[in-house]
């Protein structure tokens, strides 16, 4: 029996036009899309006019397709013979479980294919006109989740904050609004108060919107402006930055 193949594909943060070339054509010769509830219908739209489309909503906080139904049902079209495209927001292989369903459909004798996208911690912080990395204000990034699994202790915020501050790191927290507070209490036991941070909304999209703050009013910041899922937290002397870029927007595009 002919299986089909699997693709897990990076629809990156939104914006149609940060997609890959690779990215486009998987969607485009998908016969079979699973799309996650953060991809855009305009990305959506490349798919051939008789792929059948499922939707397969995950996102933090609302009420989510099981992760074990999504495997199953990648698993039971790729059997059938189907081009099966799993269209992610972000990349797979940063907080998208790909690595999972890698490993499941591999177990199952399943052919399958990791195209990378633009993760929005990076478009996040691009669309503001400041890096993640700069020879003066950080000599890293850490990509980390706000959000822990039930029955997981989740992140050590003390020891990440102690390390950024050692080692001069700029943190980006995906998943973190909800958590904002007791984030907020933790980082500050490593990282002084002062530290920039900048929360940004829905990043690549017409709709972003952003805040910049400091470490010590960043929950009231994030309660009084608003902001929610999907948003990324960027804690960091990096943001120091975003008041000079938009100073100077035609600078930062240039660069």
């Amino acid at each position: 029996m002919n299986h089909g193949k699997v693709t897990l594909v990076g629809a990156g943060p939104g914006d149609p036009e940060l997609l890959t070339l690779k990215a486009l054509k998987a969607i485009q010769r998908a016969t079979v899309l699973l799309v996650d509830d953060l991809v855009s219908e305009e990305i959506v739209a490349f798919a051939r006019p008789d792929a059948r489309i499922v939707y397969v909503g995950k996102r933090g906080g609302c009420k989510s397709t099981p992760q074990a139904f999504i495997e199953k049902l990648m698993l039971m079209a790729a059997r059938e013979g189907e081009d099966v495209v799993r269209l992610k927001g972000g990349d797979p292989f940063i907080f998208g479980r790909g690595g999972e369903e890698v490993e499941h459909l591999r177990d199952a004798g399943i052919a399958v294919e990791v195209v990378n996208g633009i993760t929005s911690g990076l478009a996040a912080v691009t669309s503001l006109g400041v890096p993640l990395t700069h020879r003066e204000h950080a000599h890293g990034v850490v990509f980390v989740t706000g959000h822990a699994k039930p029955g997981d202790s989740g992140t050590d915020w003390r020891a990440l904050a102690a390390t950024a501050h050692s080692a001069r790191l700029t943190l980006v927290i995906y998943m973190g609004v909800s958590g904002a507070e007791r984030i907020q209490d933790e980082l500050l036991t490593g990282l002084p108060a002062s530290t920039p941070v900048a929360v940004i909304q829905n990043a690549s999209l017409a709709t972003q919107r952003h805040i910049t703050t400091t470490l010590g009013t960043l929950a009231a910041s994030v309660r009084e402006a608003g902001m929610a899922s999907p948003s990324v937290i960027v804690v960091g002397d990096v943001i120091s930055g975003v008041a000079l870029a938009a100073a100077h927007p035609e600078a930062a595009r240039a660069a």
